[in-house]
This record gives structure tokens, sequence and C-alpha cells, in this order.
């Protein structure tokens, strides 16, 4: 509290004396990489001093002297400018370092400063492999692989094109994102479908059931001559119905498959998301991003046509006359074979005597 005034004076946090101190003095935001140091010791965005440079300098003369905007202290420059000016390396480790600080990591408790909490072992930040002592803090975008920042400055990315890690990290998660939304949509597509064949094999077991039956009032009229035939032709239509049923049963079956693999592929995608660590996420997100696309792309359903359930080819009709009753079928083109009649037969055996 301001004694003169009895106002009460905000305290500034350890964050924000910290963001103060990390903060460029030209764009007045938290210094963006790569950091430049000036002989006075300032610090500054290679990006904003290169603006300021060249505002001041609008006929891109070779060197020439920049004018440090904290202390005034001028820098006499070599031909390659602001980009001759030697990187803060420690600064920027230091900037990686605090944006992967969560906001609450310094609590109060009881009006004093508790420690932040530890990190367990699995969130540990992956180290390079190049540069032991160095963090994967990078995006290399020309090779797609995270990196460090000694691999972009001496090492093998010294001239690929880099991003901060952060944002391909929300881009590969929005991306992977959409994909599970579109699995999440075909698998209700799969689902719908699979309700629709149920129903269906429903309506063939009942439209089953009603063929039989009226084939068999049929041939109860016909007495003892059509005993023989009724069982050929109930056999036709139980054929029929396991043909069907099968042929949608195998359906019904691939595609539970296919939903379960999605549904695996869903919960494998959701467990990553999950995982806060953006270097981990993208060693496994984009495998995972394209098997999803694929898994999504695959979701081509095969369904019976219109109609399919309906058995009423299979109708038998009655008005033919008993002569040729031992000839009858379910319609015209049948390809049962050949029943010879009686008189048929002793006007063969005529023949071969």
């Amino acid at each position: 509290m301001d004694i003169q005034t009895g106002q009460v004076t905000h305290q500034p946090s350890p964050r924000e004396s910290l963001e103060s101190q990390l903060s460029c003095p030209i764009c007045l935001e938290m210094f963006q990489k790569p950091v430049v140091i000036l002989p006075c010791q300032h610090n500054l965005c290679r990006g904003c001093a290169s603006d300021l440079y060249d505002s001041r300098n609008p006929y891109h003369y070779s060197g020439g002297i920049f004018r440090c905007p904290t202390c005034r202290f001028e820098v006499v420059l070599d031909r390659h400018g602001v980009y001759g000016l030697q990187r803060n390396l420690l600064v920027e480790n230091i900037i990686d370092i605090y944006k992967q600080q969560p906001e609450s990591g310094v609590r109060e408790v009881g009006g004093n400063v508790a420690d932040p909490p530890l990190k367990d072992k699995d969130t540990k930040e992956p180290m390079c492999t190049e540069h032991e002592d160095e963090r994967i803090n990078i995006y290399c975008v020309t090779c797609q692989t995270p990196t460090c920042s000694m691999c972009k400055v001496f090492g093998q990315h010294k001239d690929c094109e880099v991003s901060p890690l952060q944002s391909i990290y929300d881009t590969q998660k929005a991306e992977l994102r959409n994909a599970v939304d579109l699995l999440a949509a075909g698998n209700s597509c799969v689902q719908a479908v699979m309700a629709q064949m149920e129903d269906t094999c429903k309506s063939i077991e009942e439209n089953s059931q009603l063929q039989k039956r009226r084939l068999g009032e049929s041939f109860d009229l016909l007495y003892a001559i059509l005993e023989e035939r009724k069982g050929q032709l109930l056999e036709k239509i139980t054929q029929e119905e396991e043909r069907k049923l099968g042929l949608l049963r195998s359906l019904v079956e691939r595609y539970t498959e296919q939903l379960q693999a999605s549904i695996n592929l869903k919960e494998k995608a959701a467990q990553t998301m999950e995982k806060g660590n953006a270097a981990e996420f993208l060693i496994s997100g984009k495998e995972l991003i394209a098997q999803a696309k694929e898994a999504a792309k695959g979701s081509k359903l095969e369904r019976p046509e219109p109609g399919f359930e309906n058995m009423e080819h299979l109708t038998l009709c009655t008005e033919d006359v008993e002569v040729i009753l031992y000839q009858m079928g379910f319609g015209l083109g049948d390809d049962d074979d050949d029943v010879v009649t009686e008189e048929e037969e002793e006007e063969e055996e005529e023949e071969e005597e």
C-alpha cells in the first residue's frame, strides 16, 4: 500500500517481472527468435532490428551505423547488416523454458509463494541426439522433424526452414482432431447402415416365412403328386434366404471389424492428444494423422439394392395344368434339373426298343 495516497499498489509477480526482462524494446512483445545481442549487452528481435535498420537505411547500403533503441549506443555493422550481429542463444533458451511453463506454475498458498510443481519424468522434454545439452525446441519444416536451436545454427539443419514447435504442434493437432471428427462421422454412418441391415434381415425372415406358408397352402391343394416338388421348392426358398442372409451377415461382420478398428484408432488418437508434450506428440502425431485420414477414406459402405429383401419372385402359380406340375418353378428361366413325366418316359422307352 502507498502510505501517502492510501492506495494499494500492484506488486508485479515473478512471472510478470520475467516477462518484462524478456520483452523487446522495439515491439514491446516477448522476444521472437532469433534474438541478437548488441555490444552494449541489450537484446533485440532480429526481425525488429532489421525493420528499424531498413527504415533508416532506405537505399540498403552495405554496412552502416545501427543505434541501440535503449541506450543509443552506436554499433558499426559490416556488409551483413543486422544479420552479422551475434545471436543470444541463452536468451532464446530462457524464452523456450518460460513458454513451456504453465501460468499456474507459481501459486500462492496461505499468502506465501509456493515452489512450482515438479515435472513428472514422463513429461520431461526430450533432448537433442546431436547436442545432448540442448532441448528439442524448434521444428524443421524442410526435414519434417523436431530439432534444437544448435542444429539450426551450426548443425545439419543450418540451411533448412524452421518454425516454432508450438505452431506446428497446434497445426498437426488440429489436423488430427479433424481426422478424428471424420472417423466419428464415418462410425455413425456405419452404425446406421448396420441398423438398416438388421431391419432388412428381419424383413427377409418375415417374408421368407410368408412365402413358405403360401407355398405350403398351395401344395396342400395338389395332393401327393406335388409333395416331392413341394420339398424341392421349399429348398429353393431356403437357399435364397440363406444366400441373402449370408451376404448381409458377412457385410455386418466386416463392418463390425471396421468399426472396432476405427474405434481403437480413435481412442489411440485421443490418448495422443491428451499428452501435453509437443515434441512427443509430433513424433507419433503425423503417423496417426495419416492413419486416421486413410481410415476415414476407406469407409466405403456396400448396401443391398432396394427391394433386396423382397421374395415375391418365389410366389407359386397354381393355374398350370396337372400334366406340367413336375416342371413348375418360380418363374421363367428356372435352372432346375429337367423333370421327365411318365408319358415322356414311355415314349423314350419305345424309341429305344
